[in-house]
């Protein structure tokens, strides 16, 4: 049997089914396609994000960072607890919860916006048809004017550490810990090493996390990171080494002993649990036929132009699968635009403009240029920057760790990054996005009027900090 429909999405992750609800909602007969299947047979929706990224992850760390609280924080507020104890199994029970309430949802929001959805395996094949491989092996055809490929991404393996889902696992296997380890290894110290390692350090394990660079977290500001990896470590106890790279592993038991070379030479530790976090990778794996004429490029990943146009006329390919960084927001940024296309409207998309955020605690979260990249690209710049520990809401909080900081250009004054590490970070990033996105002047920033008392009026200071004119703390002698 085929199908006809005007637009065709293969992936339901955040890019996925945000296209095709927004290219139903300009009228577009649309369809979706989903493969993901639970334990209990059944298809789930939402990608790798609501399933087992963005979401889980964030509702665990909530439970442990409240665990740790009030391990360490509600005496210094007066509150008396006993003897708490965390239950691993009703932390998971209220993670799982919550996916389902959210997978659920969106199958709900798909329906509603009257997309046809399909269950099992898409397959571009030439002139933008579509097959699907039902769960039962069964095959139908749709023929579509414009398809979008939301594949998504899976996670790396590495071959001197390969995953057996049991004491090895990926970032999938890491949600799923029945018990606390008592000392847990993390291969990766990058969004998804610190955010893991943290959730189980919190809950009592022992975290040694293994980096192969020998900077931390060479993405972010400089200062930014030097502050979050002293609060890291010296604070929070984690054993991040830099300059670790894995050669080795073998699994003894219910135990798995890693090999690392460092500047000292050849180590080895011994963990109960090892977690693979080196990065994830775009998913294509059968989803085009060898005559569908999508180009990828050398690392994998979809080729596509500045409004995420394949090498075939009529077909898009949007989030994890094509260039940049692997955010959900970005890709479904990119699924509204690619619609809006579909529909003959004018759509662009900043790429200048998307908030990148490491939900640690103290959270860590920027956009725009660093520091060091205005350095390397000439760029005449000021910089301004403003302690989380000079500000009223932080110390009413008991967490003042971190700072803002925020990068103009030197002769227009305008905002060209936003950096933060603290409480609230994610939230704030905001700030520094509609700055960017409005090519506001730090200036405007120093003439907006912030409530007091918040966290944002650290944003205020750092703005005012940019011209040497922070009210709340010493500015820099004039020369």
């Amino acid at each position: 049997m085929t199908h006809q429909f005007e637009v065709v999405v293969i992936g339901s992750g955040p890019a996925g089914y945000v296209a095709a609800i927004k290219a139903a909602q300009l009228g577009k007969k649309t369809a979706i396609i989903e493969k993901w299947v639970k334990e209990d047979g059944k298809t789930t929706w939402g990608g790798t994000c609501l399933n087992v990224g963005c979401i889980p992850s964030k509702a665990l760390l909530q439970s442990s960072e409240m665990y740790a609280e009030t391990l360490h924080g509600f005496e210094d507020h007066g509150i008396q607890v006993k003897s708490p104890k965390m239950d691993v199994k009703k932390m998971l029970a209220r993670k799982d919860g919550i996916v389902n309430q959210l997978t659920t949802g969106v199958a709900g929001l798909l329906k509603g916006n009257g997309v046809t959805s399909f269950e099992g395996k898409g397959q571009l094949k030439a002139n933008k048809v579509v097959e699907v491989t039902k769960h039962d092996g069964s095959v139908e055809t749709i023929q579509a004017d414009n398809v979008i490929l939301a594949m998504g991404s899976i996670p790396v393996e590495i071959p001197p550490t390969p995953t057996d889902g049991d004491v090895i696992v990926d970032s999938t296997g890491a949600l799923e810990f029945s018990e606390v380890p008592k000392k847990l290894g993390v291969i990766g110290a990058g969004v998804i090493g610190l955010e893991l390692g943290s959730v189980w350090k919190r809950l009592g394990s022992e975290v040694v996390v293994l980096e192969a660079m020998d900077k931390f977290l060479a993405a972010a500001d400089g200062a930014i990171s030097k502050d979050a990896f002293k609060s890291f470590t010296k604070d929070q106890g984690l054993d991040i080494r830099l300059g670790a790279r894995v050669v080795g592993s073998e699994r003894k038991g219910k135990q798995v002993v890693v090999k690392f070379q460092d500047s000292e030479g050849e180590k080895e530790e011994t963990f109960d649990k090892l977690v693979v976090a080196v990065g994830r990778r775009p998913y294509t794996e059968g989803c085009l036929s060898e005559d569908s004429g999508v180009k990828l490029d050398e690392r994998g990943f979809i080729f596509v132009d500045d409004q995420c146009r394949t090498t075939v006329p009529g077909v898009y390919a949007i989030g994890d699968v094509v260039r940049g960084p692997m955010l959900a927001h970005k890709g479904s940024e990119e699924g509204i635009m690619v619609a809006e296309i579909i529909a003959g409207h004018n759509a662009q998309m900043n790429y200048d403009a998307i908030p990148n955020v490491i939900y640690t605690h103290p959270e860590i979260a920027w956009v725009g240029k660093t520091e060091e990249e205005l350095k390397a690209d000439g760029v005449d710049y000021k910089a301004g920057a403003f302690p989380f520990a000079a500000i009223g809401r932080a110390m009413a909080a008991g967490d003042t760790t971190g700072q803002v900081k925020i990068l103009a250009d030197a002769k227009t004054d305008r905002v060209l990054g936003m950096h933060i590490f603290g409480l609230g970070a994610s939230e704030m990033i905001a700030q520094g996005v509609i700055a960017l996105e409005f090519a506001s002047s730090a200036e405007d920033l120093q003439l907006t009027c912030f409530a007091h008392p918040t966290l944002s009026e650290a944003v205020h200071e750092a703005a005012l900090a940019v011209d040497n004119m922070a009210i709340h703390k010493m500015n820099r002698k004039k020369r």
